[in-house]
């Protein structure tokens, strides 16, 4: 059983990946983001951004930094199968991973205005948004020194494969096909 995590920036490519090894290579997937909704629905909050980067902290300063994404590893193991975890958050989320057994981490990125594009596009309830939130929301989830916040600046330089997703879908699929060919054969 492999555990592909998947980080990266606001927008560059993360469910399109997640398409493409689900679909194509026949990962299972588990979603932080949908798994984060599914609880801001249960507990009657707003189901935007600022209600998922609020819980989510709050989860990890009470239970651990990687406490989300050990919920969803725990749902993975059962399955046996190969499996995908979006979106790797915090650093402290990526060292859990390793330590639990064959982990891989793919970061993904393009330009910012690509990126907002693409975030329009999708008409996600937490991505009707301005340009100027969609950086500041980002700013806000970039940097921190806090092990419990999202850094993913910090989860990307720790991935072991970095994605540039300024083109096509298909250069993409490319390159993760690419990636998957090298880890196959270590």
């Amino acid at each position: 059983m492999l555990i592909i995590g998947i980080t990266g920036t606001l927008g560059a490519g993360k469910g399109t990946i997640v398409e493409y090894l689900a679909g194509e290579q026949g990962f299972v997937h588990y979603s932080v983001r949908a798994w984060l909704l599914e609880e801001i629905r249960r507990r009657g909050l707003p189901g935007n951004r600022d209600s998922m980067f609020k819980l989510a902290n709050d989860l990890r300063a009470a239970n651990g930094p990687s406490y989300v994404t050990d919920q969803l590893f725990n749902q993975a193991r059962e399955s046996g199968k190969n499996c995908i975890i979006e979106s790797i958050r915090t650093p402290g989320e990526i060292t859990s991973l390793r330590q639990k057994g064959p982990f891989v981490l793919f970061a993904v990125d393009a330009d910012p205005r690509i990126r907002y594009e693409r975030i329009l596009k999708r008409q996600s309830e937490t991505d009707r948004i301005s340009f100027e939130t969609f950086l500041a929301n980002e700013a806000r989830e970039t940097g921190t020194t806090d092990p419990n916040k999202q850094n993913l600046s910090a989860c990307m330089k720790q991935a072991d494969y970095l994605f540039l997703n300024n083109s096509t879908r298909a250069e993409l699929f490319t390159a993760v096909s690419s990636a998957l060919s090298e880890i196959n054969g270590k």
